[in-house]
C-alpha cells in the first residue's frame, strides 16, 4: 500500500521511513527540496537526506525530432523501498514521483568514510511531459555517484550544483545535505564541506567556458571593491549545419548572446568552439539542438506555413532554453516559448539579419542573435540559397543608394555652381580689359 505525505505533522510510518517535502525558492526550475530519514525497525535514524534535483531529459517525439523535457520531484513523492540495509544489503535512499520515475542511490562504507555509490534513475515515457513521445516506455539508466568519501560521523554538505549526465538524461543535484551510517541514531553536527562551497584564494571567479559578464544590480547597494561590471563583447559567429542521409538539410550562421536575469542579471556568450550542433530535419519541420559544453542548451523549432497566396513559407515556431548555474551558486533556469512566428522567409530561400535581433523566451530571458543566416529545408549542394533579408538589413541598403545619390547630387551642384561663378569672374575680366 503506498505511503501518503502529510504536510501538517510528520508521518509514522511502517516501513522506517520518514519523508518530508519542502516547497523550493522562487526560480523558474520550481523544484521541490526533498527530505528523507530512513529508519531501522526500531525507529532509529540511519540515513538522513535534504537536496534538491532536477532531470534534463533528450527525447524523441512521434516527428522524429529530438526534445529536451525538465522533470523534478513534486509533492506526490513517495519513498518505497529506502532501507537502512543489512549485512547482505547496502543501505538505499529511494524516491518515487510523478508517472512511473523512481531514483534510488546505494551507500557503502570503509572503516573510516562513506560515499555513495550507484545512482538508478528511472522515468516513463508515458508522462503527459513527453506528451508526443515516439515511443511509450519505462527507461531505467544507471550511473556512479560523483560524490568523494566523506567521513564517518559526519555530515555533507554542497550549495553548489553538481550533475551526473548518462545517455539522454542530465542529472542536477544541489543544496545537498546528506550523512549515511547515522551514528546511534542522531544526525552530526560536523560537516564536510565541497570543495565547491569553499572559499577560494582569488576574489574574482573567472569563467571557463565561453564569455560570461555580470551586469550591474538594479538596487541601490554598494559595489563590491574586488568587480568589475562591463558590457559583454559581441559574441563570435559559429557555423553549425545537420545532415539527413548523407545529405546537408540545415544550415546556420549565428552569434548567440542570452540575457539572463533570474537571480543575478547576466550576459552570457555561447562559445561555438565548444558548442555541438545536434536535431533533426522534417518536411514540415526542423529542430536543431545547440549544447555548449553540456551547460548551456538552445533548442530552435522552424515550422512551415502557406501565405495569403498559397505559396510555403519557413519560420521560427518555438525556442527552448536550459542554463546549468549560469552565475556561481544560481539554481539551474529551463525556459520555452512556443508561440513564437519569427525569420518568415519563402521556402527554398535563407533568411539573413546582420544586425542584432532580440527573441523574447520569458521576461526573465531573452537572446540576442548577432550575424544572422538560417535555412533550415531545401539545402541544395551544401550551400545556402538566396538570401532574404530582415527589414533592418533593407532598410540599410535602401539608404545607403539614397545618401550615395544625395550626395553625388549635392556634389553635381557645387560642381555646377563653381563653374558659373568661374565664367562670371571670366567675363568680367575680358569686359575690364
Amino acid at each position: 500500500m503506498a505511503t501518503r505525505c502529510s504536510w501538517s505533522r510528520p508521518l509514522s510510518l511502517t516501513c522506517g521511513c520518514l519523508l518530508l517535502l519542502v516547497l523550493g525558492g522562487p526560480g523558474v526550475f520550481q523544484s521541490h527540496a526533498v527530505e528523507v530519514e530512513v529508519k531501522d525497525s526500531s525507529n532509529t535514524t540511519c540515513i538522513y537526506a535534504k537536496w534538491m534535483m532536477s532531470f534534463l531529459i533528450k527525447y524523441e517525439t512521434n516527428s522524429s525530432e529530438y526534445k529536451n523535457v525538465t522533470l523534478e520531484p513534486s509533492t506526490n513523492v513517495t519513498h518505497k523501498g529506502s532501507t537502512c540495509g543489512n549485512k547482505t544489503h547496502d543501505p538505499l535512499l529511494a524516491i518515487q514521483f510523478g508517472a512511473g520515475h523512481s531514483w534510488s542511490l546505494n551507500f557503502t562504507k570503509t572503516n573510516e568514510t562513506y560515499r555513495g555509490n550507484i545512482i538508478t534513475f528511472t522515468y516513463n515515457t508515458s508522462d503527459v511531459a513527453f506528451k508526443d513521445a515516439k515511443k511509450k516506455e519505462v527507461i531505467t539508466i544507471v550511473a556512479n555517484d560523483t560524490l568523494h568519501p566523506v567521513r564517518l560521523n559526519t555530515v555533507y554538505r554542497c550549495h553548489h550544483l553538481d550533475s551526473v549526465e548518462v545517455a539522454n538524461v542530465s542529472q542536477f543535484f544541489w543544496n545537498v545535505t546528506l550523512q549515511a551510517f547515522v551514528q546511534n541514531g542522531t544526525v552530526s553536527k560536523n560537516d564536510s564541506i565541497c570543495d565547491a562551497d569553499k572559499p577560494t584564494v582569488s576574489t574574482t571567479v573567472m569563467p571557463t567556458i565561453a564569455n560570461f559578464t555580470s551586469l550591474p544590480s538594479t538596487t541601490a547597494s554598494s559595489p563590491s571593491p574586488t568587480t568589475t561590471s562591463k558590457p559583454a563583447e559581441k559574441p563570435f559567429i559559429g557555423n553549425y549545419s545537420l545532415k539527413n542521409g548523407g545529405k546537408t538539410c540545415l544550415l546556420a550562421t549565428i552569434g548567440l548572446q542570452l540575457n539572463a536575469s533570474q537571480e543575478k542579471p547576466a550576459l552570457i556568450n555561447i562559445n561555438p568552439k565548444t558548442t555541438a550542433a545536434t536535431g533533426s530535419c522534417g518536411n514540415t519541420s526542423a529542430t536543431l539542438q545547440l549544447n555548449d559544453s553540456n551547460r548551456r542548451f538552445i533548442d530552435f523549432t522552424f515550422a512551415l506555413k502557406n501565405t495569403s497566396g498559397n505559396v510555403p513559407k519557413f519560420y521560427l515556431r518555438e525556442v527552448n532554453v536550459t542554463l546549468i548555474s549560469f552565475v556561481n551558486g544560481s539554481e539551474p533556469l529551463n525556459a520555452g516559448n512556443n508561440n513564437l512566428s519569427l525569420w518568415d522567409t519563402f521556402l527554398g530561400s535563407s533568411y539573413m539579419c546582420q544586425k542584432e535581433q532580440s527573441v523574447v523566451v520569458t521576461e526573465d530571458l531573452q537572446i540576442h542573435t548577432f550575424d544572422l543566416r538560417i535555412q533550415p529545408f531545401r539545402v541544395e549542394d551544401d550551400r545556402y540559397s538566396k538570401a532574404e533579408e530582415c527589414f533592418a538589413d533593407s532598410d540599410l541598403n535602401f539608404l545607403i543608394p539614397i545618401a550615395v545619390g544625395v550626395a553625388l547630387g549635392f556634389l553635381i551642384i557645387l560642381v555646377f555652381i563653381s563653374y558659373v561663378i568661374g565664367r562670371r569672374k571670366s567675363r568680367t575680366g575680358y569686359q575690364s580689359v
